[in-house]
């Protein structure tokens, strides 16, 4: 039995998108119905998640800035009805106090499929679906945290995260792919933020994609940290337990 796990927040957007508002909603929501259906049979899966994005984001408690750039952006014209036609009719799952994305990571077992155009995923261990390459394959967990170190260096500029300056793909991959440790990976980008504890941490726990409910990168990283970038691991472990004091 293997589950296809469908990042909603594209399916809806994406389909909502190609609807004007001098067209019927209708026409995006057959649209998403049809897109998951070609998910289910490309993948060969006998049963579907989807997960959409909610509210209390904990990335914004810890960096402000966290996609502020997007505030301007207007959305497709339908794309509530879409989302809401999605937990109607899907039973999609939305997401409190995280993404979309990390119930996605969360999720990911043996038995499942993430399925999804973000390339932020590709940190996430495990089988993979591009439904716009029609692409299955499988993340292992070395190139999980090669993709995660070399987001560290490029930024995420979609999300307002900045990395390092003059540090694009061609240069990250130059620096991080021939490495299998993570001990190495760790130090090839901490040297390049100048020791600046602060803002490494803040990405980091920005980028990583939960693996377990509430985690951040400080929680799971088993690494011999300076001390000044351990203080900021502290720091940012109370932060969030500040955020949820019952934990």
């Amino acid at each position: 039995m293997t589950i296809a796990l469908i990042d909603s927040d594209l399916v809806a957007y994406r389909c909502a998108a190609t609807v004007t508002e001098d067209m019927e909603q209708d026409i995006a929501f057959y649209r998403m119905d049809v897109l998951v259906q070609q998910i289910i049979e490309a993948t060969d899966v006998t049963g579907t998640i989807l997960y959409l994005t909610g509210k209390n984001n904990f990335r914004k408690k810890i960096n402000p800035e966290y996609k502020a750039n997007r505030k301007d952006t207007v959305p497709p014209v339908y794309l509530q009805e879409c989302r809401q036609y999605l937990v109607d009719n899907h039973n999609a799952i939305i997401s409190d106090g995280c993404e979309a994305d990390d119930l996605l990571g969360i999720n990911q077992k043996d038995d499942t499929i993430i399925c999804s155009l973000d390339k932020d995923l590709r940190m996430i261990p495990g089988n993979h679906y591009n439904w716009t390459k029609v692409e299955l394959d499988r993340v292992t967990k070395q190139d999980g945290l090669r993709h995660f170190y070399k987001q560290m260096l490029i930024g995420d500029k979609s999300d307002n995260i900045f990395g390092v300056d003059k540090i694009g793909p061609v240069k990250a991959a130059k620096l991080i792919d021939h490495l299998d440790d993570e001990q190495d990976m760790f130090e090839a980008v901490w040297a390049k933020y100048n020791e600046d504890a602060a803002r490494f941490v803040m990405n980091a726990n920005c980028l990583w994609i939960q693996r377990n409910p509430g985690e951040i990168w400080a929680n799971q990283q088993a690494l011999t940290l300076p001390k000044e970038c351990q203080q900021e691991v502290e720091a940012s472990l109370e932060f969030m337990k500040s955020l949820n004091p019952t934990t």
